[in-house]
């Protein structure tokens, strides 16, 4: 503390150089006056406190707790910070003592993401989920071997501080356990790092007792060299080899006591103590194998009058080789498994070059050169919004924002999928983690740490996989009961053998399995070994996570956020695709291409007339109208609108002057006006001359009428909403699928129905004119017709729909009630995108499928062989070690086919041919 006062002291003697303090205080290096409690206070000279002061007040740590914003050194104050320019931020910053305050529990609504170490097979998730299910605070819980979470829904109406609890309920029954840090930027970042330095030194200490333990291998079948020698044709040398020596029974022994202490000794204390909790596992089983094994042959040579003969001390030192081999193997794949969401929470920088200065200094200049600005490098947690940083070529951009200054084009592949460089000028929005490629930019900060979109993507991730897939409730109903029962089996398995079966099959105690004599014991103890040691519950509880994990990541790289498991299943399945029209096949910037008169009436006024009914509503097309009204000139200030009405799905209308004027469908407008008696054929002359200006238009066109109380209809609107590029591929792409395409607006039937045309959707799956109600029914009504059904929206009144789907489907830019909605969001806001969600889904529910199949016919097939099934007929049986080997490899055997994801190819191109602009409708 005294150090960190010392510094503080010398920080004041540098600002008291400064002849203006209120814009000049480093507040995120300085700590606060005391007494002041609010961002908003301002510090001048006069109000430092020395150091003295604040290590004799009680306030003094709570002062240097607090960080407050950095705020900008204005240009004209740099000379008075003399040889500052040049310090670095660690030079500038305060070091202080925080005493660290308890981390706010990490939750997202109702939800708490925990690290559970401590978990080695399926038996140990089950333990966990018991423990987690039996608590009255927990709604639901789902636990994820390989990423060794645990996500759990909380009972509505819990204090946050309820996951620490639950953490230290699980760190009681055996799994240490903490709480995932979101809320703090910080405290995420340093969390996501010990964790990672955890496993790497985790993988570190069982790559060094993989290294004695095959050493010990070495040692214990070295005084078989003899053998060796006579196969490779040295008959002089094989006969009294010098190492015939470690074949003696008491240095065998010797040898396999160094394998249970040394590189064996995690494996049988975790094992041990797992089985004294009641939840024994994957090391319980090979602890009982190995020490089994031992107990025997150490009998067998201290009481040689036993008569057992039964001495295999290679066995245990075997056994613990292979089973470090496979853990070792394993561990490396999962870690390969979980890369793309390391690599995703690492694209965010450590440093930024936070900018010192007023907003004129800070601008880049257009031809690529910059002007001089002082700027300081700074640790990425401690720029908070409004602070600029400058982010130079090849660099990765700390924050979100907004560019102030500088055009550039951003690489945003990693968030977005979008292989091409995006251009970036002044104005346009950027997203930390993306990578600036040409010219230097100066980017306000908008969204900081745990805020920015990359930690949203990286959170929304990791909590998805935590989550199970449907699927993963069988593979969890055999792994809990799985251990006790291959236990059961295994003791069965002796007194079959034992007491009975070498009576009905005599023959079998000539084989190797019994030993040179034919001992019945031996052979007995060996199967039973063996039956305890080829069981493989990893192999059913990395099922489904693997591939999980594995198809969430890749989506994350394709700027795909798929929400758990349960998505990917559910997308899988997926046989009807629903779009929306507006914003979702259209790109949702209408705009107006025409406007037709009737009457006296000028132009001017019909579309300020309209213009200023439209102000009052949100509809694309209003927008498009008021957009044109202003480019034009023309007043369209909704104060000048009273009694303003909107009628859904039909217009708007209000008082305007004194006179009732509406916009939207003829008929409407008609009655509203008070024109009922309107010919249709004015409906069509507007109409007809309203669509010569957007005929030409590749979009979706709409029409709306304008009409003026005692005028009747006077006019007409023709508004033009440009079809997405790749509308028509990703349509094509999902019949090749074998998916059906649907599409549902509240447009009138005509503008949707050519769009359908133009993208390829059949006329009688276009569904026009529906309130977002109808939209939800129309949902509900194909699922109760057994289709599996995804909705794809953008808008509010799809978040109904969306939620009645079996999968939600979002466009990222949408609303948030949309993207609340969805199970899957598109972050490169491509339609094409769908297609791949569908594509990747199938692919990885295949993994999980073949997964699963994988280790429930290892498991049915391994245990009877290891059991003596094919004993008696064909003399085939197994010895513990190579039932270990059997065991290690099939766990390592379900993580490879999960990581065949990566290098297949999930979606294939789009099909050849034109991708249209198709028409937009409002």
């Amino acid at each position: 503390m005294a150090q960190s006062l010392r510094m503080t002291e010398q920080c004041f003697q540098l600002l008291a150089k400064l002849p203006k303090a209120p814009a000049t205080l480093m507040r995120s290096c300085l700590p606060a006056p005391i007494g002041c409690s609010t961002e908003s206070c301002i510090v001048s000279p006069r109000h430092l406190v020395s150091a003295k002061q604040l290590s004799t007040t009680g306030d003094a740590l709570q002062c240097l707790r607090r960080q407050q914003r950095f705020s900008k050194i204005p240009r004209q104050d740099l000379p008075h910070l003399g040889g500052i320019k040049r310090a670095t931020y660690a030079q500038l910053a305060v070091a202080t003592e925080l005493a660290a305050s308890p981390a706010e529990t990490a939750t997202k609504g109702e939800s708490v993401l925990l690290d559970v170490t401590g978990m080695m097979c399926g038996g140990c998730a089950a333990s966990v989920r018991r423990t987690l299910a039996s608590d009255t605070r927990v709604a639901s819980a789902a636990v994820n071997l390989l990423t060794h979470t645990a996500a759990v829904q909380l009972r509505p109406g819990l204090a946050l501080e309820t996951g620490q609890a639950l953490a230290e309920a699980l760190s009681k029954s055996g799994f240490s356990t903490s709480v995932r840090q979101f809320g703090d930027a910080l405290a995420a970042t340093n969390q996501r790092e010990a964790l990672a330095r955890q496993r790497e030194e985790s993988l570190r200490d069982t790559t060094v007792q993989l290294g004695v333990a095959w050493g010990l291998v070495a040692v214990c079948l070295a005084h078989h060299t003899g053998h060796l020698l006579h196969g490779l044709g040295f008959h002089q040398f094989a006969h009294g080899s010098f190492l015939s020596f470690l074949g003696v029974p008491s240095v065998q022994c010797a040898i396999a006591i160094a394998a249970l202490v040394g590189p064996g000794r995690p494996l049988v204390v975790d094992g041990a103590k797992a089985l004294l909790r009641g939840s024994p596992n994957m090391n319980t089983l090979v602890s009982i194998g190995a020490a089994s094994a031992f107990a025997i042959s150490a009998a067998s040579l201290a009481l040689p009058d036993l008569g057992w003969e039964a001495s295999f001390f290679e066995e245990p030192v075997m056994l613990l080789g292979f089973v470090l081999l496979g853990r070792t193997l394993e561990a490396r794949a999962r870690a390969k498994a979980a890369t793309d969401v390391q690599a995703l929470a690492s694209l965010l920088p450590a440093k930024a070059r936070l900018v010192l200065g007023d907003s004129a200094a800070d601008r880049v200049k257009e031809n690529g050169g910059a002007e001089p600005l002082f700027s300081v490098e700074v640790p990425t947690q401690q720029v908070r919004p409004g602070d600029r940083v400058l982010v130079l070529p090849g660099e990765s951009l700390p924050v979100d924002g907004r560019v102030v200054g500088g055009r550039s084009a951003v690489d945003e592949s990693m968030l977005t999928g979008e292989p091409l460089p995006v251009p970036k000028e002044e104005g346009a929005a950027v997203s930390a983690g993306t990578i600036n490629w040409e010219g230097p930019l100066t980017v306000e900060a908008v969204a900081t740490g745990a805020h920015s979109v990359l930690a949203g993507i990286t959170r929304l991730v990791e909590e998805a996989q935590a989550r199970e897939a449907p699927v993963q409730r069988l593979a969890d109903r055999i792994s809990g009961p799985f251990v006790f029962s291959v236990m059961g089996l295994s003791a069965a398995t002796f007194a079959f053998w034992y007491g009975l079966g070498t009576s009905l099959f005599p023959e079998v105690l000539y084989s190797d399995a019994a030993g040179p004599d034919g001992s019945a014991l031996l052979l007995s103890l060996k199967l039973a070994i063996d039956v305890l040691v080829v069981a493989c519950p990893c192999a059913l509880g990395l099922a489904t996570p693997t591939a999980v994990l594995v198809g969430t990541s890749l989506g994350a790289r394709r700027g795909l956020l798929l929400r758990g498991g349960d998505a990917l299943e559910t997308t899988a399945k997926v046989d009807t695709v629903v779009f929306d029209k507006t914003g979702t096949l259209t790109e949702g910037k209408t705009s107006v291409a025409s406007v037709a008169t009737r009457g006296d009436i000028p132009r001017a006024e019909l579309l300020r007339l309209a213009a200023a009914v439209e102000s009052t509503t949100r509809h694309p097309v209003a927008t498009a109208i008021v957009n044109r009204a202003q480019s034009e000139g023309l007043s369209t200030s909704a104060s000048a609108v009273e009694d303003a009405r909107t009628e859904p799905g039909k217009g708007a209308s209000g008082l305007v002057s004194g006179l009732r004027v509406a916009v939207g469908a003829f008929d409407w407008v008609a009655e509203v006006v008070g024109s009922e008696g309107v010919p249709r054929g004015v409906e069509h002359e507007l109409r007809d001359r309203a669509e010569k200006g957007i005929e030409d238009a590749a979009g979706s066109r709409t029409v709306v009428f304008v009409g003026v109380e005692g005028r009747g209809v006077v006019g007409a609107v023709g508004v033009v909403d440009a079809v997405r590029k790749d509308a028509a591929a990703t349509v094509r792409r999902l019949q090749e699928l074998g998916v059906r395409t649907l599409i549902m607006s509240g447009d009138r039937r005509e503008s949707v129905r050519s769009v359908a045309q133009r993208i390829g959707i059949a006329e009688a799956d276009v569904y026009a004119e529906l309130r977002p109600e109808d939209k939800q029914r129309l949902v509900g009504a194909l699922r109760d017709e057994k289709a599996v059904v995804a909705m794809v929206g953008d808008g509010v009144n799809d978040a109904p729909a969306l939620a009645a789907a079996d999968v939600g489907i979002a466009l990222r830019g949408g609303t948030d009630a949309a993207e609340e909605a969805a199970s899957v969001i598109l972050m490169g806001n491509r339609l094409g995108q769908v297609g791949e969600a569908v594509a990747l889904g199938r692919a990885t529910f295949n993994k999980i499928k073949q997964n699963l199949f994988w280790a429930l016919a290892y498991n049915a097939v391994g245990i009877p062989l290891a059991a003596g099934a094919l004993l008696p007929a064909y003399d085939i049986s197994l010895t513990p070690s190579v039932a270990g080997a059997m065991m290690a490899f099939s766990s390592v055997a379900v993580v490879t086919n999960s990581l065949l994801l990566r290098v297949g190819k999930i979606a294939s191109e789009e099909a050849p041919g034109r991708t249209e602009d198709v028409p937009r409708t409002a």
